[in-house]
């Protein structure tokens, strides 16, 4: 990691404030690749440009992602204590969470960092972006439900390219303000609704759903909206945490085979799919110890 990057100079701060994490960090970066270096910078130069049009900069995204450390101990403790998560609906979390520009604002800047910091969501970014390339030519609309700061809108756009048309639909205003402003590879209609009370005119070929299906009351019933909304032939990328506790999770998977059962009871077939520890722990141990996991995959109708 060159001493004068974008990323080096951003762990630094980072391990200025908490170097426990920090040492995490060090560790975590030192598995990585050029690639991943390469986009690291790109990623955060275009953070850096986003965030001067809001007039903030690097350490704002910084003290926001320290923020969001600091709440998601406190909702690890809790977890750990007493095995459930804190917040209890989906009523709960928008009363707190998603329609309070306070709060929702600094941790939709601390959630864009974890993207490239986080080793797990990292490699779930990179499963995302490896594998869309083999949709272009083949995607007329797309939708992206939940996109909040829109990095995978951003990322399919320009792969699939301008030909295609883009919705994003999000149930939170702050989301919706920062995906407009952090998306400016091509034109998105942008739809302020809870996925429930969305009625398009149209079906979709791929439909895009990033960690949502853990903030919502029924996860089956998420999931069947999103087979009404897809075409015959279309595709469904999906991912969500085990184990993972956080201001606004709701609903806790336990290990993977949960979230496989609830995909297949759902009428989806799973095409690809991946699951990154938080931790380098293999499946056993972190599913008896409550580690952490990323899941995602591609889906199809059954």
């Amino acid at each position: 990691m060159q001493e004068s990057s974008l990323l080096s100079q951003a762990v630094q701060d980072i391990k200025s404030v908490n170097p426990i994490h920090g040492k995490k960090l060090d560790k975590s970066l030192g598995e990585m690749d050029e690639r991943y270096f390469s986009k690291a910078e790109q990623f955060l130069s275009k953070y850096e440009s986003y965030a001067s049009t809001q007039g903030k900069d690097m350490r704002y995204g910084i003290e926001s992602y320290l923020t969001m450390l600091d709440g998601m101990l406190g909702e690890y403790v809790h977890f750990m204590r007493t095995d459930e998560y804190r917040c209890k609906s989906s009523a709960d979390a928008y009363a707190s969470v998603y329609s309070d520009p306070t709060v929702m604002e600094p941790y939709m800047h601390g959630l864009l960092f974890s993207q490239i910091l986080w080793k797990h969501h990292y490699k779930i970014y990179e499963f995302f972006t490896s594998s869309i390339a083999g949709y272009r030519g083949r995607v007329d609309n797309y939708l992206e439900i939940g996109g909040g700061h829109g990095l995978y809108l951003s990322e399919a756009i320009n792969t699939l390219g301008s030909d295609a048309r883009y919705t994003m639909v999000d149930i939170s205003e702050s989301s919706l303000q920062m995906a407009k402003t952090f998306v400016t590879d091509g034109d998105v209609d942008f739809v302020l609704s809870d996925i429930n009370d969305y009625a398009p005119n149209e079906k979709f070929d791929f439909i895009s759903m990033g960690e949502v299906l853990e903030h919502v009351d029924d996860p089956k019933a998420l999931l069947e909206t999103l087979a009404g909304l897809l075409s015959d032939d279309g595709t469904v990328f999906v991912t969500t945490p085990t184990n993972a506790p956080a201001i606004d999770h709701i609903y806790l998977f336990r290990n993977e085979a949960e979230i496989d059962k609830l995909i297949t009871d759902s009428g989806f077939r799973i095409k690809d799919k991946i699951g990154i520890f938080s931790e380098d722990v293999n499946k056993d141990v972190g599913e008896k110890n409550k580690i952490a996991m990323l899941y995602g995959a591609f889906l199809e109708r059954a």
